[in-house]
């Protein structure tokens, strides 16, 4: 999903200016902390002071946050929200899938809803993924395309270095297009959902937090250097997707591209969410299939209702936005920091504290804001 997120930074910046360079770097710093923070409420100190993993997901963490109102309510919240995210992220792939189809073959008499269908065909083998293993090296194919996309970019861009005028940035801001830039550099960042499962993957989980911070700082690098050579090439004449900047011969190769990525990027939060559902339906272990037909068919129901969704729903963008302001948020700003100060409150420090209760605040007017943009376009949509 990040993929898809870069692509509109350059756009991002039209309405930011240079607040929109220092929110790219900020936004990294902050998703860091809440990751952190996040894989912390993960453990607790033994009697000698050692730091023992007694939680192993998301869901356990809300669990023991909420144990005193309820000992599943809290669990059943994270569950859903991860749910609904992960899912709309598996349909947006569809939906951008036709799209870059339809676009990439425009003499071909095939509807875009068609494409997606052909786009779906290709993803049924997914069905059939039980680990993480082959999940990963998926995602290790679509780092390398994306990898591939930003290099053609950043390439072309450089070629019209003659172009660049710093002059193109603006100081003054309208509101609304700020805050939708805010979302888009924002959600860049987001991999809280993963996390857990990460860390307790980790061959040396003490790397982690190294990791981490490695990752988020050279994505900060990446993104501000394609975001910055990007919109100093093109100025107000940015789209929201910058590829369709591109020249024709370029924009079909970066789409194909684009296509290869957005299909390599659907097993990851697919595989996510059906885990998640199973294990919740069986009562089992992740990774322990007690019956393989209710796997199949908890899978086989998920892919069917990404594509039925993608297909059949209207507006979907301004609904992935809204939803993405409300779980987005949540699973990156909120949730962590009000979980890490409800179980860490006493070992904490006062700036601790401080930078928590501030997370916090920044994540709900950030999700308040984009509920806002996103209910007031729905709006005008539907007149």
């Amino acid at each position: 999903l990040q993929g898809i997120f870069v692509l509109g930074l350059p756009y991002a910046l039209l309405h930011s200016g240079y607040s929109g360079l220092l929110l790219i770097v900020l936004a990294a710093a902050l998703c860091c902390y809440t990751g952190k923070i996040l894989i912390a409420c993960l453990y607790e100190e033994n009697e000698d002071g050692q730091l023992i993993r007694v939680r192993d997901t998301y869901e356990d963490i809300a669990n023991s946050c909420c144990k005193k109102l309820s000992p599943s309510l809290g669990g059943i919240v994270v569950n859903v929200t991860q749910v609904v995210e992960l899912i709309m992220t598996c349909i947006l792939y569809l939906v951008v899938s036709g799209n870059l189809l339809s676009h990439s073959f425009p003499y071909v008499p095939v509807t875009e809803k068609t494409w997606s269908v052909i786009a779906f065909v290709t993803l049924l083998p997914c069905i059939f993924i039980r680990t993480l293993k082959i999940v990963s090296k998926l995602s290790q194919l679509c780092s390398l395309v994306h990898f591939v996309i930003i290099f053609v970019v950043i390439t072309y861009c450089l070629t019209q270095m003659h172009q660049w005028s710093w002059a193109k940035f603006r100081f003054s801001l309208e509101f609304e297009n700020f805050l939708v830039s805010v979302g888009v550099i924002i959600f860049s960042y987001t991999s809280q959902i993963f996390l857990p499962t990460l860390e307790g993957s980790m061959k040396n989980p003490g790397e982690f937090r190294c990791m981490l911070n490695w990752t988020h700082f050279f994505a900060c690098i990446l993104k501000t250097t394609f975001a910055l050579t990007a919109f100093l090439t093109w100025g107000e004449k940015t789209k929201e997707v910058i590829t369709d900047n591109l020249p024709s011969f370029l924009e079909t190769l970066v789409n194909l591209c684009l296509l290869t990525k957005a299909l390599l990027s659907y097993p990851l939060p697919f595989f996510a969410a059906t885990e998640i559902v199973y294990s919740c339906i069986s009562n089992d272990s992740h990774s322990n299939y007690s019956s393989p037909l209710l796997a199949l068919t908890v899978r086989g129901s998920f892919l069917l209702l990404t594509l039925l969704m993608a297909m059949f729903t209207p507006h979907f963008a301004l609904l992935m936005g809204l939803s993405g302001s409300v779980t987005g948020a949540a699973m990156t700003f909120l949730l962590p920091s009000l979980f890490h100060l409800k179980l860490k409150w006493k070992k904490l420090s006062f700036l601790e504290k401080c930078v928590d209760i501030s997370v916090f605040i920044l994540g709900f007017f950030c999700s308040l804001a984009g509920i806002v943009c996103s209910i007031k376009g729905l709006l005008e949509v539907f007149g």
